[in-house]
């Protein structure tokens, strides 16, 4: 039987579902950290890609002869970091600065062989909220479900509600620019196959 084609460096369940509706082989290992920690004095962009790297070379060590993937992702309001709410409370806090207003949804992803860079790349998605009342925040935020998502949100869920507008990638507000990535794999002749290990 075929090995899996390429390794997928994160825990994040989204990311997973999505190479696996598009049809990929791959195989799922967990980096050491899979969460944001903002690192002073990068941009928003900068630190996805940090990030992504991080990620990517901490799995890509234990497997020197794959192709290993990383990804990470962050919600941007006036290029002020917006990671996973740590409770209830601060989910209500994002939801009512983002209510109403324009922000940025940052991917960074990156393609390793061993420790060498196949491919390394930034994806941005203009996102515009609905104007929410604090009502609609409160019972968003009880719901649980924006605790382990970046901006207290999750567009593929009931945070689709609150979105008005998507200017740019969909499925990376969901947590993984799927084109882009299948554009990256496909020069590396990995194209989809069918389930996932």
């Amino acid at each position: 039987m075929k090995p899996p084609s390429f390794i997928l460096a994160s825990t994040s369940p989204r990311r997973r579902e999505m190479l696996q509706q598009a049809g990929f082989s791959f195989e799922v290992v967990a980096p050491p950290e899979d969460d944001n920690h903002a690192l002073p004095g990068l941009s928003p962009d900068q630190l996805v890609a940090a990030q992504a790297m991080a990620k990517a070379r901490a799995v890509a060590r234990e497997h020197p002869d794959r192709i290993v993937l990383g990804a990470d992702t962050v919600v941007a309001l006036e290029g002020r970091i917006m990671g996973k709410p740590a409770h209830e409370a601060e989910a209500r806090a994002m939801l009512a600065a983002l209510s109403g207003r324009e922000h940025e949804v940052l991917t960074g992803f990156c393609l390793l062989r061993g420790q060498e860079v196949i491919h390394q790349e930034v994806v941005c998605t203009k996102v515009l909220f609905r104007k929410l009342d604090p009502g609609q925040t409160a019972a968003y935020a009880a719901a649980g479900s924006p605790l382990d998502k970046a901006g207290a949100y999750g567009i593929q869920d009931l945070g689709g509600g609150l979105v008005k507008s998507v200017k740019g990638s969909y499925t990376n507000v969901v947590g993984l620019p799927l084109a882009e990535v299948i554009e990256v794999l496909a020069g590396e002749g990995i194209g989809p196959a069918g389930g996932v290990k």
